[in-house]
C-alpha cells in the first residue's frame, strides 16, 4: 500500500506581485572631470572669502559760515535800538505826567466838591437855626458867635458848646437854645459829607 503525503505546515508563500519588486538600478558612473574644472576648482578654493564692500557713507554737508554785519550795520542796529528805547521812555514819561495830572485834577475836583458841598450842608443847618432863634434887643453890628455841635447820624442834637462868643451872652444863648429845637439837623446831600462833630459860626445880621 502507497502511503499517504501528508500536508505540510509551511505557509505557503505567495509570488510577489509584479507592483512591489523593485528594479535595481546598476549605479551611475560619475564622470570623469576635465584638468580645466579642477584647475578652477584649486583656484576658488585659494582665494580669500570676499567681503561685502561697505558702502561710502555720505559726509555731511559743511554749514555756510554765518555773515556777520558789517560795523556799520552793526551801528546803524544799535542807534535805532536806543531811538527805539528813547521814544519808549518818552512816551511812558508822558503817560505817566498826564495820569498824575488827571489824578491831581480829579483829586482837585473831588475836594472842591466837598467843600462846596459842606457849605451847602452848614448853610442848611444855620438855615434852620435862623428858622428858631429868637433875637434880643438892643443888638449892635453884626457880632459872630461859634458853636460846636455833636449829632447823631440821624441829625439828632447830642451836645452844643460855645466856642467863640459874639461878646453879647443874651445873643449867644439865643443861639444855643435855637440849635437845641432845631434837632434833628438837616442832614447833607451825600452821606460820606456828614461829621458827627460840627462847627457852626452865627451871625444875625446874615440874613
Amino acid at each position: 500500500m502507497k502511503e499517504e503525503k501528508k500536508p505540510s505546515k509551511e505557509p505557503v508563500r505567495e509570488p510577489p506581485r509584479k507592483e512591489e519588486v523593485k528594479i535595481k538600478e546598476p549605479p551611475r558612473k560619475e564622470e570623469p572631470r576635465t584638468r580645466e574644472a579642477v584647475r578652477k576648482e584649486e583656484v576658488k578654493a585659494k582665494e580669500p572669502p570676499r567681503k561685502e564692500e561697505a558702502k561710502p557713507k555720505e559726509e555731511p554737508r559743511a554749514k555756510e559760515p554765518e555773515r556777520r554785519p558789517s560795523f556799520d550795520e552793526e551801528l546803524k542796529r544799535e542807534q535805532k535800538q536806543l531811538q527805539q528805547q528813547k521814544a519808549a521812555q518818552e512816551q511812558r514819561a508822558r503817560a505817566d505826567a498826564e495820569a498824575r495830572q488827571l489824578k491831581q485834577l480829579q483829586a482837585e475836583q473831588a475836594a472842591a466838591d466837598a467843600k462846596r458841598g459842606q457849605a451847602e450842608y452848614i448853610e442848611k443847618i444855620r438855615g434852620k437855626i435862623r428858622g428858631n432863634i429868637m433875637l434880643p434887643p438892643g443888638i449892635q453890628g453884626n457880632p459872630q458867635a461859634e458853636f460846636e455841635v455833636t449829632q447823631l447820624p440821624s441829625g439828632e442834637v447830642l451836645d452844643v458848646k460855645l466856642r467863640r462868643s459874639s461878646g453879647n451872652a443874651a445873643l449867644d444863648a439865643a443861639v444855643e437854645r435855637a440849635i437845641h429845637k432845631s434837632s434833628p439837623l438837616p442832614k447833607p446831600a451825600k452821606p460820606e459829607l456828614f461829621e458827627r462833630v460840627l462847627k457852626i459860626p452865627y451871625r444875625p445880621r446874615d440874613d
